[in-house]
């Protein structure tokens, strides 16, 4: 099992904390159970943080096993901030059309329509 995504809401920090623990013991029964083993090292949370919202520093830990905290995470190639922003995102995409602008026109010159449009879809797929 590669990756695996969790959502986790409460009201109140109190609940908050039980579901996480009740969470992570379902989970680490689950790998047991099916032979696998949960990597805290590549194990990571995202608490999403309003504009006027308290933000609580969460440090989450399961039987002496730490689980660092992330400003944003890649889910599905996208690429969620905890702040719900979109920019993230949106400079990536930039990035990876900018690149693929870039080879389109250098090699606009040299190759046939045909193969320029095989390149074409090629690049659109791929991003």
């Amino acid at each position: 099992m590669d990756d695996t995504s969790i959502i986790v809401t409460s009201p109140n920090l109190e609940n908050f904390e039980t579901k996480i623990d009740k969470i992570f013991g379902d989970i680490n029964n689950w790998f047991k159970v099916n032979q696998l083993i949960l990597n805290y090292n590549k194990t990571h949370y995202l608490q999403f943080n309003m504009k006027n919202c308290w933000d609580y520093d969460l440090k989450l830990n399961y039987q002496g096993n730490h689980v660092t905290s992330s400003s944003n995470t890649t889910f599905l190639a996208l690429i969620i901030h905890d702040s719900l922003s979109r920019k993230a995102h949106i400079d990536q995409m930039m990035s990876k059309l900018n690149t693929a602008c870039f080879i389109i026109q250098t090699i606009q010159a040299i190759m046939s329509p045909e193969s320029l449009r095989m390149v074409y879809l090629h690049t659109y797929i791929q991003l």
